[in-house]
């Protein structure tokens, strides 16, 4: 049995090691690849996607979305990912010739609606995308099965004291979304960071495969905090919990985002209490499972 996904991400190496996972393991069964201004700018992000698809010999297509956030300006991280935003390896050239035609709104739209069955969407970045769709094509709803989605915490920000960094692109992309009635899943900041990927767990990736070493080498260049401890890939999370459910420990909650206060923008207020959940929240790891899943879904097959 396979899930079919849409992935909507901003490579970015986090996202490399997701789509990395979502590309090798036959489980997924990717549908199509959206991308977003998020970790760098969207013609960033796009060619970081169409290397990884080279890199895979997928016939995935690759959707290039929106440029921009709903209404906050322009951020990005290259301080974390390098300027390229996957910075490390040395990728072969692309050129956007390898997009399919369509926006990405456009093509999440008709590859739903033309699907056999629901479809689970996973979201790697900003949630623009995601909101333009549902905005634009309202009835897209019964065709989505789950969002599974990286952003927010249920305490501390990475980009200011309270706000996680997709979240805090584009605040109002976000509160669409957690308002849309959907399915979500979000794995929130909380799991990587007790779920840290030690420098000598990732030195087993150095000689397993080409694809194990591409990871290794883009690693080696992600400055995200802590990195004298180990890495915190986010992003892959989203695929780790898909393969292994029942290893992590999950909370219903009703996640809201703050859109109004001046030191407070783009923060994800998590009430467990709250008698009308629209999310599960994916705490934590219940073991160490993970990193072999992980190292599992790099083999070749």
């Amino acid at each position: 049995m396979t899930l079919p996904i849409i992935i909507d991400t901003d490579p970015g190496i986090d996202d490399a090691a997701a789509l990395s996972v979502a590309l090798n393991h036959p489980y997924f069964d990717v549908r199509m690849i959206s991308t977003v201004n998020g970790n760098v700018d969207i013609d960033k992000t796009t060619a970081n996607a169409l290397k990884l698809k080279a890199f895979f010999n997928s016939d995935v297509p690759v959707h290039k979305g929106a440029s921009k956030p709903l209404l906050s300006p322009i951020k990005g991280a290259s301080h974390v990912h390098g300027e390229s935003g996957m910075d490390g390896y040395d990728f072969p050239s692309v050129s956007n010739d390898h997009l399919s035609s369509s926006h990405a709104i456009e093509a999440m739209r008709d590859t739903l609606i033309n699907a056999e069955k629901p479809i689970t969407i996973i979201a790697l970045g900003p949630l623009t995308n995601l909101a333009l769709l549902l905005n634009t094509y309202p009835e897209t709803k019964q065709y989505i099965k789950d969002i599974i989605l990286m952003g927010g915490s249920t305490g501390r920000g990475n980009v200011t004291p309270l706000a996680e960094f997709n979240f805090y692109c584009d605040p109002e992309a976000a509160h669409i979304v957690f308002n849309s009635g959907l399915s979500i899943t979000m794995i929130s900041l909380d799991l990587a960071r007790q779920s840290l990927l030690t420098h000598d767990f990732l030195a087993t990736f150095e000689n397993m495969n080409d694809t194990s070493a591409m990871l290794f080498q883009i690693f080696q260049h992600y400055r995200e905090e802590d990195f004298d401890k180990g890495l915190k890939l986010y992003d892959v999370f989203t695929m780790l919990y898909l393969l292994e459910p029942t290893s992590y420990e999950v909370k219903e909650a009703k996640v809201q985002i703050e859109l109004q206060g001046s030191l407070t923008r783009g923060a994800s207020v998590v009430d467990f209490k709250s008698n009308s959940p629209n999310c599960n929240v994916v705490m934590a790891s219940l073991n160490d499972n993970y990193k072999n899943v992980f190292l599992e879904s790099l083999r070749e097959r």
